[in-house]
C-alpha cells in the first residue's frame, strides 16, 4: 500500500461511517497521511479524527476509534492504533508487499509518478512582474499545480524579457489585471535573464533560481558549474545519469529489473568499495544466454543481510514523492521539490554504494540484483520526473 492509497483507504473509511450513520460530519475533500516521526508509532498517521471531532460533535478519541475499526480491515493495513488526543497511527502490513506497489508504481507511470488530480477543482491565476525569478517561479509553481490537476493562467505586469524563452517561460498575458490576482514575489534575482544565461546556462541558471525559498536570495554564482558532489544540481543529475547507466550495464549482462522484497540479497555478497564512476568504467559484460526468467528460476537461495538499513531511506523517499509533490503545488514551493531530489540523490548514492545492483567480476545476476535494479531505476525516474516539473534536463550521460 502506497501512502497515495492509505489516505484514499482513510477517506473511504470516513465516508462509510457516514454513510452507515457512526458519524455525522461533512466528508473531507481529501485526508493527508504523513509519514511517522522518529520515536512515533507505526509508518504513518493522520490527524482526521481531529479534524471531524468539532463538526460531528464528538471527541476525537471517539472519531478515532470509530474510523479504526474500519480502516483496520482493509487490505494492506497491519494495525491501527489510537495516540495523543486522537491521532490515527497506521503500521502497513508486509513492508515488502507496500515496497514492491510503490515500485510498480513508478514503473507504471513513468516520469507522471506522483503526479495526480488531487486539485482538479482549483483555478488559479498569478501575475508577477518583470523579473527573471519570479517570472521563473510562477511558471514552475503553474507546472505543480497543473501536475495536481489545476487549471492555472499567469500574467505579467508588463511585455515578458524576450530571453526568459531561452528558459522555458511564457505567460498568457501582460499589463494591468482587472482584479487583482494572486502575486507571485520572490526576492529579486539582482540579474537579468541574459546575464544569468551567459554566466550559467539555463538549466544551472533555473536550479539557482529555484532551489531557495522564495523569501531567500537565490544563489547563482559560479559553483553551480562545478563538477562536483558538493554541486547539488551536478549532484542531483549524476545519480539520475548513474541510474540509467545501470540499466544498460544490466542488459549487458542479460538481466532486467524485477521489484521483490529487498532482503532477498545474495548469499555472498561480492567484496566493493569502488566509485559508482569507477565501477561504471570497469564493468565488463559477462556471458550470458539465458533468459532472465531462467536466471531467476536458478538463481541460488536467497539470505537475509545487512543491506536492508541502506535501502529503506531510499525506499521511503520514493514512496514519499507524490506527497511532496503535491505539498509543493500547494504551498507555490518550487524549493520543497529541489531538496526532495537532492535527499532522493543522497539516498540512491548511499544504496548503490553499500548494495551494488550490478554483480562484479564472476558473481551472476542473482535476485538481488534485479530488486536493487529495480530500485535504482525507480530512483532515477523519480529524479527526471522532479527535474522535468523544475523545467531541468535530466541528462543520460554526464
Amino acid at each position: 500500500m502506497t501512502p497515495a492509497n492509505l489516505s484514499r483507504t482513510v477517506l473511504h473509511a470516513v465516508r462509510r461511517a457516514v454513510d452507515e450513520d457512526a458519524l455525522r460530519a461533512p466528508v473531507p475533500a481529501r485526508v493527508r497521511v504523513e509519514r511517522t516521526r522518529p520515536g512515533g508509532s507505526g509508518d504513518y498517521a493522520c490527524a482526521v479524527a481531529l479534524q471531524l471531532a468539532g463538526p460531528a460533535a464528538l471527541p476525537a478519541l471517539e472519531v478515532a476509534r470509530i474510523l479504526r475499526e474500519r480502516v483496520a480491515a482493509e487490505p494492506g493495513v497491519g494495525r491501527v492504533e489510537i495516540t495523543g488526543p486522537g491521532f490515527l497511527s497506521f503500521t502497513l502490513d508486509a513492508p515488502a508487499e507496500s515496497d514492491r506497489a510503490v515500485l510498480a508504481a513508478v514503473r507504471e507511470q513513468g516520469l507522471a509518478y506522483g503526479h495526480g488530480d488531487a486539485l482538479r477543482d482549483e483555478i488559479h491565476q498569478f501575475h508577477h512582474a518583470r523579473e527573471v525569478r519570479a517570472a521563473v517561479t510562477a511558471q514552475t509553481v503553474r507546472r505543480l499545480l497543473t501536475a495536481q490537476g489545476a487549471r492555472v493562467r499567469t500574467t505579467c505586469a508588463e511585455p515578458p524579457d524576450p530571453d526568459w524563452a531561452r528558459l522555458g517561460v511564457t505567460v498568457d498575458a501582460h499589463g494591468t489585471p482587472p482584479v487583482p490576482l494572486t502575486g507571485i514575489r520572490p526576492v529579486p534575482a539582482g540579474a537579468t535573464a541574459g546575464e544569468l544565461l551567459e554566466r550559467l546556462g539555463p538549466d544551472a541558471a533555473r536550479w539557482g533560481l529555484l532551489r531557495a525559498a522564495g523569501h531567500d536570495r537565490a544563489a547563482l554564482g559560479p559553483e553551480l558549474l562545478v563538477q562536483g558532489e558538493a554541486n547539488p544540481l551536478f549532484r542531483v543529475r549524476y545519480a539520475h545519469a548513474r541510474a540509467r547507466a545501470l540499466t544498460r550495464g544490466a542488459a549487458a549482462l542479460g538481466f532486467t529489473a524485477e521489484p521483490a522484497p529487498y532482503d532477498e540479497s545474495p548469499t555472498e555478497p561480492a567484496a566493493h568499495g569502488a566509485s559508482p564512476a569507477a565501477q561504471a568504467a570497469n564493468a565488463e559484460p559477462a556471458a550470458h544466454g539465458a533468459s532472465p526468467a531462467t536466471q531467476a528460476a536458478n538463481a541460488e537461495p536467497a539470505a537475509t543481510t545487512a543491506h536492508d538499513a541502506a535501502a529503506r531511506p531510499l525506499l521511503d523517499l520514493i514512496a514519499d514523492h507524490p506527497g511532496v509533490l503535491l505539498a509543493g503545488a500547494r504551498h507555490r514551493a518550487p524549493d520543497r521539490v529541489a531538496r526532495q531530489l537532492e535527499a532522493v540523490a543522497h539516498a540512491f548514492f548511499d544504496f548503490h554504494d553499500s548494495c551494488p545492483p550490478l554483480p562484479a567480476g564472476d558473481e551472476k545476476p542473482s535476485a538481488a540484483h534485479r530488486a536493487r535494479l529495480a530500485i535504482a531505476e525507480a530512483a532515477g525516474t523519480v529524479l527526471a520526473g522532479g527535474l522535468s516539473l523544475l523545467g531541468i534536463r535530466a541528462p543520460e550521460h554526464l
